[in-house]
């Protein structure tokens, strides 16, 4: 199996046709299915189905093409990093959890490139989206949190999936509101304070559980309660409705504005304040480009950890 075969193994799939892969690899066809032919044998199992059509991938060959994309893209970051520069659009892509700081840092790091030689993504998604894309290289880095609650359910997950959590920071619970709610003056404010407000939270999907839950103290018995899918919402809602929801307490006010507080979350017998362990996830034993380390350093910068 060479690296050679690996690529046009993925310009198949990508393009889904053996000829247009030959034609976007500067290849002859025969060239390219007899490459195709010697990795199936090597591997003994039939990657493609042909038809009239085109070609689509066996479960042999889908499962093969994770392993594919994990391998060959460590030799690009080896390349990205030890080699010359190229003139072709390096990728780097961010998942995260809903934080504004995670943005912030990729602004800050994407500032330090020429975005035309570059092809950025971010993505605020789902808990579960964060694990799956970093798992699948969809995202080089995830930004997601630990705690004493999810915590043995989270590390079986990132295992599963061959990823590795790395520390940044710990944060108590805060309560984020806007600065017209009628707690917005308050030096803490206590679980008993907040039940006649709606309490916000990010949509998880229809099979979540409470380990995948974006804010802390998920398990407590809440008597109004609100979903949301997008930051922006989550903010009109705190507005309109004077909602709130428990954060980690950093927030970035050059994207979110100064219009919101955050206010320490007063824990009593029955709603324990727990703490928050900010980190971002990798594949296991991977490399990370010179893009992933740069926008680590932004990570801790914004954190106030550089």
């Amino acid at each position: 199996m060479t690296l050679t075969q690996l690529r046009y193994l993925l310009t198949i799939v990508k393009t889904g046709s053996f000829n247009k892969a030959a034609e976007q690899l500067y290849v002859s066809q025969p060239s390219l299915t007899n490459a195709v032919k010697e990795l199936e044998k090597e591997l003994g199992i039939t990657l493609f189905y042909r038809s009239g059509r085109g070609v689509t991938l066996t479960g042999d060959g889908t499962e093969f093409l994770l392993y594919a994309k994990q391998l060959y893209g460590q030799y690009e970051n080896i390349m990205e990093k030890y080699g010359r520069n190229g003139s072709h659009r390096k990728k780097f892509g961010v998942s995260t959890q809903h934080y504004s700081f995670a943005v912030k840092a990729f602004v800050d790091m994407a500032k330090q490139f020429d975005m035309s030689q570059y092809e950025f993504a971010i993505r605020e998604t789902k808990t579960a989206s964060v694990i799956r894309d970093v798992s699948t290289m969809k995202s080089e880095i995830g930004v997601l949190y630990l705690c004493d609650f999810n915590r043995k359910s989270m590390e079986k997950l990132l295992k599963s999936a061959g990823l590795e959590f790395h520390h940044l920071i710990d944060c108590q619970a805060y309560v984020y509101l806007w600065k017209g709610h009628p707690l917005a003056e308050e030096r803490s404010i206590c679980f008993e304070q907040l039940k006649d407000y709606p309490c916000l939270s990010f949509e998880q999907g229809d099979d979540s559980s409470f380990y995948l839950a974006e804010e802390i103290l998920s398990t407590n018995e809440y008597a109004r309660i609100i979903k949301a899918n997008d930051r922006a919402t989550m903010l009109n809602l705190m507005v309109g409705l004077n909602g709130y929801t428990l954060c980690s307490g950093i927030i970035c006010e050059e994207l979110n504005g100064s219009d919101y507080r955050t206010i320490p979350f007063e824990d009593d017998e029955k709603n324990h304040n727990s703490v928050m362990e900010i980190g971002y996830i990798v594949r296991r034993n991977t490399i990370l480009s010179r893009i992933g380390g740069l926008y680590v350093e932004e990570l801790k910068r914004c954190l106030g950890i550089a």
